[in-house]
C-alpha cells in the first residue's frame, strides 16, 4: 500500500443535493474518501447509493439537476470544488478519465471509434493522431478486440455492445490517467469476455500505476479488482476496508446482505406435452448482415408459461434471434412460426395481431425510454394503438399496468424517465410490453444494468406475471446467475449456432458442451484469488483463445 505521500484524491464531507418539484434535497450526505496512485477502490451499494454520482464528482462534475453544496475534493493537491471550468476540462480526458455504463449511449453514433478515440490526446497535445490511431490499435489488442487495426474505422452500431464497451475502455485509457472512473464496466460483456476485459483493465491500472474507482453492483467482480471496498447506502457510508477483510467478516447487517446469494430461484417447471404447439417455433433459421452470414440453422421452440434462456457470448447470435422472430431481420432459411402458423418474415408485412404477440424488454432502459415522455404516454400508446382505447378508458388501462408492475398510479403517471431509478424505468419498460396483451415476450438482458437487490425484484415480477397471464419469455442472457433464478429450458449459442440445449436441471449437471463448460467455469466467484487461478490455469494469453475454441 502506497505512503500518504502517494495520495492522489482526497474527498472530505463531500455533500451533493438534487433538484426535483423546484426544491433541492440531500443525495450524499458527507462522504469521505482516499485513493492512492495504483490503488483500485470498489464502490459497492444498491440502486439510488450515490456510487456514480460521488464517481462523477472525482471528476469535479455533477450531472444537471445536482450540485455540490459543500466539503472537499482534492486532486493531486488541486481543489476541484473551486477550481475554474475551463482548469478542469484540462484535467478531464487527460488526467481523469471516465468509462460510463452504458456505451451504446455514450458514444457519437455519427462518428467512426478512431475519431473519438483520438480526440483526447490529440486535443490535449499528448500525442499526434497518427501516434494516437497506432496506439488505439494496441489498446484494442490489450482489450482482446477483434481485428485490432480495423475495427476502430467502424461506427459504434457495426460492433456489438460487448465490443462496444471495450472500446471505451480504450478510450479512457487513451491519454494514460492518473485516474479513471469504472462505471459498471462490464455490465453489458458476457462472462468470457468479462474476464478478458478484468483482466486487462488490472495489467493496465498496474502497468501504468493507475489509480481507479471501480462502481459496480456485482460483488464477486468488485472482489477481483479492489484493493479496498467502500459500502455506500441512499447517499451515506455503510462501512470501508481492505478487500479481504470486507469479504471475510463486514461489519454491518447491510453489508452483510450485500454479501448473501441471490435468493430467488423458481423450480423448473415439467417439460411441455409433446403434442402441445409452442406460442413459438424457431425452424431451421439462418440470416445474414449483408455477406456476413451471423445465424446458422437455429432451432428451438417457446411453449406457454415458459422460460427459454438463451445464453452465449457477445455475437453468438442471441440479439440476432430476437430480430428474426419479430421480423426486424428476415432469415435467408428457415421460418418463424406462432401458434403452428408461419409468420411474415418481415414486420412490414405481418398484421397488427401478429405484431401485438410478440414484445420485446431491453437491456438498457435509458436508451428504450422517450425521455421528453411521460410515463403515462409512453405506457399507453401501445394501448391506444393495439387496443384502440382513448380518454378515461385508457387512463383506466394505463393505471392498471402500473398496479400490475407495483407502481403507484397516482405517483408515476406523470413522471418522465429521469425522475426514475434504473429498477423503476425497467419496470416501465415490462408494462409498455404487456400493454399489448401478448402471449410472448423477449427479455432482452433486462437485469444486467440493474444491482443484485432491484434485479431480484424485477425477476420476481416477470416470475408472477408469467403465472397470472400464463406467458412465453425468450431470456436473453449472459448471467448464468440469471438462468438458474429463472429459467425451464436452456439454448447455448455460439458463433451463430446453437451447440446444446435442454432443460435447465439438465444443462446445470455435467457432463457439458466444451463450450458450456467455458461459460460455466467463467462465472466470477467471491474469492479475491478466483481470476488470479483462472487465468493461472488457462494461461493469462491464452484466455481469448480458449474462448474462441
Amino acid at each position: 500500500m502506497s505512503d500518504q505521500k502517494g495520495l492522489l484524491l482526497r474527498i472530505r464531507g463531500l455533500r451533493i443535493e438534487g433538484r426535483a418539484d423546484e426544491k433541492w434535497f440531500e443525495i450524499v450526505h458527507g462522504v469521505d474518501l482516499d485513493l492512492r496512485r495504483g490503488e483500485v477502490m470498489g464502490l459497492i451499494g444498491e440502486s439510488g447509493a450515490g456510487k456514480s454520482t460521488i464517481g462523477l464528482a472525482a471528476m469535479g462534475f455533477t450531472r444537471d439537476g445536482c450540485r455540490i453544496s459543500a466539503g472537499s475534493i482534492e486532486f493531486d493537491g488541486m481543489e476541484l470544488t473551486s477550481s475554474p471550468e475551463e482548469d478542469l476540462r484540462m484535467l478531464r480526458g487527460a488526467r481523469i478519465a471516465y468509462v460510463a455504463q452504458s456505451a451504446a449511449a455514450s458514444f457519437n453514433p455519427a462518428h467512426k471509434l478512431i475519431d473519438q478515440h483520438t480526440a483526447a490526446p490529440v486535443q490535449h497535445k499528448i500525442r499526434s493522431r497518427r501516434e494516437s490511431e497506432e496506439d488505439a490499435m494496441e489498446l484494442y489488442r490489450r482489450l482482446r478486440l477483434p481485428n485490432p487495426e480495423e475495427i476502430g474505422f467502424r461506427y459504434p452500431h457495426q460492433v456489438s455492445g460487448g465490443q462496444l464497451q471495450r472500446a471505451m475502455t480504450a478510450m479512457a485509457m487513451s491519454c494514460r490517467p492518473d485516474l479513471i472512473i469504472f462505471d459498471e464496466p462490464t455490465t453489458a460483456l458476457d462472462v468470457t469476455t468479462q474476464i478478458e476485459v478484468l483482466a486487462a483493465i488490472r495489467d493496465i491500472v498496474d502497468q501504468f500505476n493507475t489509480a481507479a474507482l471501480y462502481i459496480t453492483h456485482d460483488l464477486a467482480v468488485v472482489a477481483q479488482m479492489a484493493d479496498r471496498i467502500k459500502v455506500l447506502l441512499k447517499g451515506d457510508e455503510v462501512e470501508e476496508a481492505d478487500t479481504r477483510s470486507m469479504l471475510a467478516s463486514p461489519k454491518e447487517d447491510y453489508t452483510k446482505s450485500l454479501w448473501a446469494v441471490r435468493s430467488f430461484q423458481r423450480q423448473q417447471k415439467p417439460l411441455a406435452d409433446s403434442g402441445e404447439t409452442p406460442v413459438i417455433s424457431v425452424n431451421g433459421v439462418s440470416a445474414a448482415y449483408g455477406p456476413v452470414k451471423v445465424l446458422d440453422d437455429v432451432s428451438f421452440d417457446i411453449h406457454r408459461g415458459r422460460t427459454v434462456a438463451v445464453v452465449g457470448e457477445s455475437g453468438s447470435g442471441k440479439s440476432t434471434a430476437a430480430r428474426c422472430i419479430t421480423g426486424l431481420l428476415p432469415p435467408t432459411k428457415g421460418d418463424i412460426r406462432h401458434n403452428g402458423q408461419v409468420l411474415p418474415a418481415s414486420f412490414k408485412e405481418r398484421s397488427k395481431d401478429q405484431l401485438r404477440q410478440a414484445q420485446m424488454i431491453y437491456q438498457m432502459a435509458d436508451t428504450a425510454l422517450n425521455p421528453k415522455k411521460r410515463i403515462g404516454e409512453i405506457i399507453g400508446r401501445p394501448v391506444a394503438f393495439y387496443r384502440g382505447l382513448r380518454g378515461a378508458d385508457l387512463k383506466k388501462r394505463v393505471d392498471e399496468l402500473l398496479d400490475q408492475i407495483e407502481l403507484e398510479p397516482s405517483q408515476f403517471f406523470h413522471r418522465v424517465p429521469s425522475e426514475l431509478s434504473g429498477g423503476q424505468k425497467q419496470r416501465v419498460g415490462i408494462a409498455r410490453a404487456l400493454a399489448a396483451e401478448p402471449e410472448f415476450i423477449i427479455c432482452d438482458e433486462v437485469t444486467s444494468a440493474l444491482d443484485q437487490l432491484v434485479a431480484e425484484g424485477i425477476l420476481k415480477l416477470l416470475d408472477r406475471l408469467q403465472e397470472d397471464l400464463n406467458l412465453a419469455y425468450m431470456f436473453i442472457t449472459h448471467d448464468l446467475a440469471t438462468v438458474r433464478s429463472i429459467a425451464d429450458e436452456v439454448v447455448v449459442m455460439k458463433e451463430g449456432k446453437v451447440v446444446e440445449a435442454g432443460p435447465k436441471d439438465e444443462m446445470f449437471r455435467p457432463p457439458h458442451h466444451e463450450y458450456t463448460d467455458l461459460l460455466l467455469s467463467s462465472v466470477p466467484e467471491m474469492d479475491p484469488d478466483w481470476l488470479d487461478g483462472l487465468l493461472e490455469q488457462r494461461g493469462v494469453d491464452n484466455i481469448g483463445e480458449a474462448a474462441r475454441k
